[in-house]
């Protein structure tokens, strides 16, 4: 790049930029987006200029002619009459200003009093961008002057008597000026003037909106202190200023005169007023639009009489706004030349700025604003007070029109509406945010409508400015909080008394005043940039090192010490510096600043405390403060609200009304009003710790609870007034010495004893025990000696009773009070003893009803110590000699019934004085002592098994009728242990115990105790007598003692049948290991026990040959179930077979009939040898259990039994033997079987076989010989070498177009090359084969043909033997080995057969020779082309070409519903035929396109996901005519038979595996099929077929059945609750196809199952034997072609598809060998299929390759 740019330096030309001048200043300089531009330009021009004054003229077309009729010295009528409608000035009609708003003038003339033109100004008048270098003056970009031509298109200047006139040459894009002399030079008018002749005339400027511009704009000019507006020769409104004197103003303590960059320093500030007049005419007025904001006025407080309120009126009298009043009806017409004057004064705070600038920033500005930026400036900032603004209000709705004032612009703006603007002279776009205007030396954008913040050094200036205007708001707002400060504290100190409070009046008015303030001084949004705000109200708090000031409940203070108002504490918290709630409500943005700058925060639970700590409370206060702290959350998690309430109590303290002082935290009980709290007598002894009832009256008991306060309750007060101390204190008020005070008290509990709690009766009974507190007819007593007086103690006169000086009669809560506390209502049983019972004088019968009488009296431990008192006699026991008869406890005696006399337990004597009735009050009280109504369960049940037998039955009796009653807690295991149930066994009756007695009759004959019939139906139903005998019991039965016969055994099975579901897994598999199956035994034996797993039930018939090897028993059905569930099983399984073959390989090979019985064995485990396990496929991996064959000759004697032509026609013979499979080989080689066949043992040459010798450990022939060759002397240039090699290159690709099973080593491309292939000729070829097996090493030479070798990556050399004929043979095979990794026969053969045969005979045999050899040629050709091209490489050729064709994906195609007709279109692309690789007939219909199933990667699939091995699902040709060219398929069936020909003994083989195949097919038992979620790779296979051998498809769900055909679905199919419906008659039609088609294979159709899926390949697949069809290819494929009569089509791919999956029956993957089965299976049946078409001659004369 750098070179290229220093070239064009040494060869270009220069060219100058052109700019379009019109298109420059239409577009950019004359487009500016503010109101009043061109006023604004010019007004900022003239302060430049030092003007005093301007006047501003809108002219009319008439009168610009009357100017120039006056020049020309012509008589000018007068001005017409200013109210007239219109009026005629020299022949037009003038308007009046009647119409202000919609005259049109055709001119603006702009006039300035200030300096004239000099010769640089008018240079750099016609300059763009050449600002004003003074850095004194506003301009600085030097394009405002064009601002002009938005309205003109040639502006004229005239000063100082030159003009200069602006215009567009020839009208076009480039501006010129004409600058000269003018004729008045010599009397040249003292003003400079710019005349803009309009576009198109138009209307002025709206008049009312331009004078509020011009008197905004005016105000922080310099120079400029008068503006006239004329409308012709009519001044419409007049602006004049009159600046005040300044004068310095203090700064406040703290302020930082400047930034932390220190480039700007306040010096100072002051403050001058500034007067504005404005004259307006009413016409301006009658034009105005209202565009105040809406204001909400509030009237503040009028003042009332007192000594401030002379002095509140003078500071209120001119700040009263007046609510705004309902608009006034329409008035008359006035004067539009009427005019209106107006005034407002202003307060502007200016503060004096010195800059420092470093060389580097002054540069910067300099370049960028083309001026040295001043040494010194000014800010400005217009200051509306509280006064003023009131003022603004009132003249707003004094004016003649309801559009407010013309200085409106100039009011405060207190609520962020955003008319504050920064000033630079004149006003800009940019708002302040604040209240206030404010004006500098801001670098402004181009436009000038705000400031640049953009520019990084410009940001830097613009900035510091904003810290200044910041620091100068601040100023301000500190002066104005002094003044109110000052008016404050000058009230109180006035008054001379430090807690005077302030008049209400004078507080509100200074807190209006301090509103006002706060509102002006608002950081609201600023537009368009919000950073002008944000940096002001930065610097704003940011710029004192004080706390900013605020007006407090308390005057004026620092934020931080200042509290936001919160209603609730103000009630409490009298003297807090709070911010008033009007402050909050009114300036809501200010004080949300200052929360967020943390400088205001709410009340804090430290500043409560500080203020109770230093104020006691009234009781009105502290139940606020109390209100407060219940209203609080008291769950708060975030602080410890305990800890908060102790230091709350602690530092709270209540001055009451009574004059205590009372410290809350002393505070301990409060009186629930709403309980039994009024029931205290507050005229009594109180505790000093009770918080008084004024207060606590007013909360809920929680809420006084929350504080640990307890409620006093009438226990608490009856332990007071029972304290010593104060007893002692005032004896009328101790209940031990006054009987009227202990009465009251005992009145007083009395009333709420009912209420109280069982504790606080306690707690009372404490207080009252041991103390005379009991007013009796003794005096005062204690209660433990005091007894109610009743009739019961007439018998007792000389007790103490109970009897209250005022009569007061002991009934309801006061007898349970007295009762409670000790009174006494009988008397002690200890004196009844000694007085009654031990003078004999009572009865058992006789103390009993007294007892009865007396019990509601008696206490529980009285009742205790009757009941543990031995005073009750026995019935019918006698007195010992010379004693008394013995006593006993109620608890040992029975009560006197006759049934526990026939048991014969120990009863009450009741005696005969009275009869025992069990229902009377008496027996009840015995009852309660412990009388025993019946016997415990234990005794019950020991009476059972009594030996008085009838004890025994009686109690038997007893017990099994009063289980329901009087033992519902019965549980049988608790009397495992007694022998009690009556019972019977093979020993007769007996008593049994529960777990060995049953309730089933036929476990006698087992050999277990049964229940007695007499007491069966009892004994079950109420003792808990299990019908049968545990399994455990079973178990352990069957263990120790077998059945000892069959027929016993039979018996016994039976019975346990029933049981089976009884029995837990682990517990039949302890039976399957048990001998208990008694069966026939050999020898002196006759019998032997052997355990259900050796045996198989069924007929010894049922199997002939297993028969022999196994035991097979039968029981009959009922107990050949329990032996099933035992794991006897009704055949051997594949694993035991494979046992038995490995337990003795000679016996079993000689009980199975020979050599081809021991073969099908062979078989039948090789098919299962999936179930055969890992233990037993080790064991026979090295047992002699596998047959192998050697051949050798054979005898005469064998020669005559055997004609050669059913044998062999070299007279061999074979010999057969077991042997271990590593002693056995698999012949894959035949030359070398050939040559080594009587030195080895061969396994038998059966596919099926040979893959499961090979999983035993037997090697394969071909791994075990060694081939050498050697040749003599090479014969060059032969014929037969260039003839040989170009056969193999020309019949190569036919035999490689067939072969599409496994890919090559090399390419035929490379092949072909003169170098990689070549041919040689030795006069005689010898190889050597050695066999390296066993010992020993046998070696056998031979003489070849041909041979073919390869060293390394070298080319391929064929050797051919000039002494003898080429064998094509031992050329295929010698190439077929270098080919390919592995060589097969079929191959070999297949290429053989292709290189000997001619060509026109393989044309008759169905090769397509001129097409394949045409195509060859082409892709030959194709990659010759490409490998001259640059475009691809030779590598990319070699891979394009290599052997064997790669199979195609077929393009994405579109299909319709699943459930609809594919539609038939054409595909570019060859798709496969029929299932094994059958072409279409040429000139046949394309097939129907399917929805292509998804292309599988090489990558590992995921584990849950369905693979679809096949990429391109298969498809069956449309037929043409209705018919099929079955010809051509037989002819490729053929042409696949010859290349995998076997010899006569392999067809014999194949023809029993096609059987077997067939009989291998069974119906699916399941009714949700879940997939294998396995692929195989088949590395033999390129294209691996249609279908899914190992049953890879989604999960399948039995929908329903159609005859015997079981109908699947996957998952996604919807609605398949209706699918059996909706495809009836589909599923009729593809089993009318099938079903011939079974039978021509001789399968049942319950194997045969059909599917339905939504997409994939999937056409079938076999799942262990089951095979699977589906339904979507039939639908969209032959379907139609059914339903319309023509069935061939489909009848001929069905049967293919069936004979495909029937060979997975032997071989699952899609390799040569299952090819060759497919291919056998299609051989053996396609006559049949001849005979189901109606075809009388197959292939229709066809010629069929033999």
């Amino acid at each position: 790049m750098a070179h290229d740019r220093n070239a064009l330096w040494l060869t270009g030309q220069d060219e100058s930029v052109e700019v379009n001048q019109r298109a420059l200043i239409d577009k950019v300089l004359a487009r500016y987006s503010g109101e009043f531009t061109v006023f604004r330009e010019l007004l900022q021009n003239s302060d430049d200029a030092r003007s005093s004054a301007v006047e501003i003229r809108f002219e009319t077309a008439a009168h610009l002619r009357r100017k120039d009729v006056e020049q020309g010295n012509i008589d000018v009528p007068t001005l017409p009459n200013l109210k007239s409608t219109h009026v005629r000035v020299l022949g037009t009609v003038v308007p009046s200003l009647l119409t202000l708003p919609v005259l049109k003038v055709a001119q603006w003339t702009f006039r300035n009093n200030g300096i004239t033109f000099r010769d640089e100004d008018w240079t750099r008048l016609r300059k763009i961008a050449e600002g004003n270098p003074d850095e004194e003056k506003i301009g600085a970009f030097g394009v405002g002057f064009y601002s002009l031509f938005s309205v003109t298109e040639n502006p004229f200047v005239s000063s100082g008597g030159h003009g200069m006139q602006f215009y567009w040459k020839d009208n076009k894009d480039q501006l010129n000026v004409r600058r000269g002399d003018l004729p008045s030079k010599e009397t040249a008018d003292p003003w400079t003037t710019f005349e803009m002749t309009l576009r198109e005339a138009g209307p002025i400027p709206p008049a009312f909106d331009f004078m509020r511009f011009l008197a905004s704009s005016i105000t922080f000019m310099v120079h400029l202190n008068d503006v006239g507006v004329y409308f012709d020769e009519h001044r419409i409104g007049h602006i004049k200023k009159s600046p005040g004197g300044p004068k310095a103003v203090d700064l406040p303590r703290g302020l930082k005169r400047s930034s932390q960059s220190n480039i700007m320093n306040v010096k100072g500030v002051q403050s001058h007023p500034i007067r504005i007049k404005a004259e307006v005419m009413h016409a301006v007025y009658a034009v105005g639009t209202e565009k105040r904001p809406l204001l909400e006025v509030l009237e503040p407080r009028k003042p009332k009489g007192g000594f401030f309120s002379s002095l509140v009126s003078a500071f209120t009298s001119q700040s009263t706004p007046q609510l705004e009043t309902p608009a006034l009806p329409p008035q008359p017409p006035k004067d539009p030349a009427e005019l209106h004057e107006m005034n407002v004064t202003l307060t502007v705070f200016t503060a004096e700025v010195d800059v420092k600038l470093d060389k580097k920033l002054s540069g910067e500005l300099l370049r960028s604003t083309k001026k040295n930026p001043p040494a010194r400036l000014k800010y400005d900032l217009i200051y509306t007070g509280k006064d003023e603004y009131d003022q603004s209000l009132a003249d707003d709705r004094n004016q003649p029109v309801a559009c407010g004032s013309i200085f409106q612009g100039l009011r405060a703006d207190l609520h962020g509406v955003g008319h504050t603007r920064i000033f630079i002279g004149h006003a800009t776009g940019q708002t302040t945010g604040i209240g206030g205007h404010m004006a500098s030396r801001f670098i402004p954008t181009v436009e000038r409508e705000s400031i640049d913040l953009v520019d990084r050094n410009v940001a830097v200036w613009n900035k510091e400015l904003l810290y200044v205007g910041g620091f100068l708001a601040r100023a301000a707002y500190e002066l104005e909080l002094s003044n109110i400060q000052n008016l404050w504290e000058g009230a109180a100190r006035s008054n001379g008394t430090p807690d005077f409070r302030r008049p209400q009046e004078l507080e509100d008015w200074l807190l209006q005043r301090f509103i006002h303030v706060l509102k002006f001084f608002a950081f609201h949004h600023s537009t368009p940039s919000s950073e002008v705000s944000r940096l002001l109200e930065t610097s704003f708090y940011g710029c004192s090192t004080l706390p900013l000031k605020l007006l407090s409940s308390a005057g004026i203070r620092g934020a931080p010490d200042i509290k936001e108002f919160d209603p609730v504490f103000s009630k409490f918290l009298k003297h807090l510096p709070v911010l008033p709630q009007s402050v909050i409500q009114e300036n809501a943005h200010t004080i949300k600043a200052l929360q967020a700058q943390g400088m205001l925060s709410p009340i804090t639970f430290l500043d409560v405390l500080q203020e109770l700590r230093q104020h006691p409370l009234s009781e009105e206060e502290l139940t606020a403060c109390l209100k407060w702290w219940t209203g609080l959350k008291q769950d708060n998690s975030d602080v410890n609200m305990a800890q908060i309430r102790v230091q709350l109590l602690n530092a709270a303290v209540l001055s009451s009304s009574d004059g205590r002082v009372l410290p809350l935290s002393s505070i301990q009980y409060f009186i629930n009003t709403k309980t039994l709290g009024t029931h205290i007598p507050l005229d009594g002894p109180l505790p000093p710790t009770l918080m008084p009832l004024n207060i606590t009256r007013h909360f809920t008991p929680p809420d006084l609870t929350s504080f640990n306060w307890c409620e006093f309750t009438i226990i608490d007060w009856l332990q007071h007034v029972s304290q010593p101390h104060v007893m002692l204190a005032n004896p009328e008020h101790d209940f031990t010495k006054s009987i009227v005070w202990a009465e009251r008290v005992l009145a007083i509990l009395s009333r709420v004893w009912s209420s109280l709690s069982n504790e606080m009766h306690t707690s009372a009974k404490k207080v009252f025990a041991g103390k005379k507190c009991i007013p009796t007819c003794s005096g005062l007593s204690s209660p433990e000696l005091s007894y109610f007086p009743n009739t019961n103690m007439t018998l007792f006169s000389d007790l103490p009773l109970v009897q209250f000086p005022s009569g007061f009669v002991i009934k309801g809560q006061m007898e349970k009070l007295l009762s409670f506390i000790g009174v006494r209502k009988h008397v002690d049983l200890q004196l009844i003893f000694d007085r009654m019972v031990k003078t004999g004088d009572w009865s058992i019968s006789d103390l009993v009803g007294y007892l009865v009488q007396v019990r509601d009296t008696l206490t529980p431990e009285e009742l205790a110590r009757l009941a543990s008192t031995a005073a009750f006699p026995e019935e019918g026991a006698p007195p010992a000699a010379g004693k008394k008869k013995p006593r006993y406890y109620a608890r040992d005696l029975y009560e006197p019934a006759d049934i526990f006399r026939q048991l014969q337990l120990p009863v009450l004597d009741w005696g005969e004085k009275s009869k025992w009735r069990n229902n009377s009050e008496e027996a009840k009280l015995l009852y309660r002592l412990g009388l025993r109504r019946f016997p415990p369960l234990e005794t019950t049940v020991t009476l059972c098994s009594s030996s008085d037998a009838a004890v025994r039955t009686i109690a038997f009796k007893y017990l099994c009728e009063n289980i329901p009653s009087k033992y519902p807690d019965y549980n049988p295991d608790n009397f495992t242990h007694i022998a009690f149930i009556p019972s019977e066994g093979e020993d007769g009756a007996h008593l049994g115990r529960l777990g060995e007695v049953f309730s089933g009759i036929q476990w006698k004959v087992l050999g277990f105790s049964v229940v007695q019939d007499s007491c069966r139906e009892a004994a079950v139903s109420k003792l808990g007598i299990q019908p049968h005998p545990p399994t455990s019991m079973l178990l352990s039965l069957l263990e120790k003692t077998p059945p000892p016969n069959e027929a016993t055994a039979r018996q016994w099975f039976e019975i346990l049948a029933e049981r089976i579901s009884s029995f837990t897994q682990p517990q039949l598999t302890i039976l399957s290991k048990l001998p208990i199956v008694p069966t026939k035994g050999s020898g002196t034996q006759q019998l032997r026990w052997l355990t259900p797993t050796q045996c198989y039930l069924g007929d010894v018939t049922k199997g002939e040959f297993h028969s022999k090897l196994f035991v097979f028993v039968d029981f009959g059905s009922v107990a050949n179930r329990f032996l099933s569930a035992c794991g006897s099983k009704s055949e051997p399984s594949i694993d035991e077979v494979a046992k038995i073959l490995i337990s003795d390989p000679k016996k079993f090979y000689a009980l199975s009939g020979g050599y081809e019985s021991f073969l099908a064995e062979l078989r039948n485990l090789a098919v299962n040898s999936h179930a055969i396990s890992n233990g037993t496929m080790s064991k026979m991996k090295v047992s002699p259990i596998l047959l192998g064959i050697r051949r050798q000759k054979a005898s005469k004697t064998f020669l005559d039994k055997t004609s050669l032509a059913e044998w062999d026609e070299d007279g061999w013979e074979d010999l057969h033997d077991l042997r271990k499979p590593s002693e056995i080989v698999i012949a894959d080689d035949t030359n070398a079987y050939q040559l080594f066949g009587d030195s080895i043992f061969a396994a038998p040459q059966e596919d099926l076989l040979e893959s499961f010798y090979a999983s035993l450990g037997s090697r394969r022939l071909s791994t075990v010989v060694r081939e050498e060759y050697k040749v003599s002397n090479e014969i060059s240039d032969t014929k037969t070498a260039s003839d040989v090699r170009a056969l193999v290159l020309e019949r190569l690709p036919l035999f490689l177009h067939e072969h599409t099973h496994t890919r090559t080593k090399v390419s035929l491309s490379w092949l072909s090359g003169a170098h990689n292939f070549k041919v040689k000729v030795f006069a005689k070829l010898v190889v050597s084969k050695t066999l390296d097996v066993g010992s020993g090493k046998t070696t056998r030479t031979l003489d070849a043909s041909a041979a073919a070798k390869r060293v390394g990556t070298g080319p391929i050399e064929l050797w051919l033997s000039y002494s003898a004929e080429v064998d094509m043979y031992e050329v295929a095979t010698s190439l077929c080995r270098l080919l390919f990794e592995k060589a097969k026969v079929n191959d070999i053969l297949l290429f053989m057969t292709i290189l000997s045969t001619d060509l026109k005979a393989l044309k008759r045999r169905g090769y397509n020779v001129d097409k394949i050899l045409k195509q060859q040629q082409q892709d030959r050709k194709l990659a010759e082309e490409a490998r001259r091209s640059r475009y691809i490489g030779s590598e990319a050729t070699d891979s394009a070409t290599t052997l064997g064709s790669q199979p195609v994906a077929p393009q994405p195609l579109k299909a319709n519903r699943p459930d609809s007709i594919a539609t038939r279109a054409k595909s570019p692309t060859r798709r496969p035929g029929l299932p094994g690789g059958w072409e279409p007939a040429a000139g046949s219909s394309p097939p129907p396109t399917m929805p292509p199933p998804p292309v599988p990667s090489i990558q590992e699939q995921p584990p849950n996901e369905s693979v679809t091995r096949s990429p391109i699902p298969p498809s069956t040709p449309e037929p043409t005519n209705n018919a099929y060219p079955i010809g051509n398929a037989l002819q490729n069936l053929r042409r696949k038979l010859v290349s995998h020909m076997p010899s006569s003994s392999e067809l014999v083989r194949s023809s029993a595996n096609v059987d077997m195949a067939i009989n291998a097919c069974k119906p699916e038992e399941g009714t949700l099929l879940h997939n294998r979620k396995r692929m195989e790779i088949v590395k033999e296979s390129l294209n691996e077929g249609y279908c899914d051998t190992s049953g890879q498809v989604g999960n399948l769900e039995l929908l329903g059945k159609m005859g015997d055909v079981r109908v699947f679905a996957t998952k996604d199919v919807p609605d398949a609750e209706t699918f059996m419906t909706r495809m009836r008659d589909p599923l009729a039609r593809f089993i009318h196809v099938v079903t011939p088609l079974a039978q021509i294979y001789n399968l049942p159709m319950t194997s045969l199952h059909i599917f339905y899926d939504m997409a994939g390949g999937l056409i079938a697949f076999n799942r262990n034997g089951s095979i699977f069809l589906n339904l979507r290819y039939f639908d969209a494929w032959h379907d139609q072609d059914v339903k319309n009569g023509h069935q061939q089509q489909a009848q001929i791919s069905w049967f293919f598809t069936l004979a495909h999956e029937i060979a997975h029956n032997l071989i699952e993957p899609h390799n040569s060998e299952h090819e060759f089965y497919f291919s056998a299976i299609c051989e053996a049946h396609m006559l049949a299929l001849s005979r189901l078409l109606g075809i009388a001659e197959v292939g229709r004369g066809d010629t069929v390759a033999p």
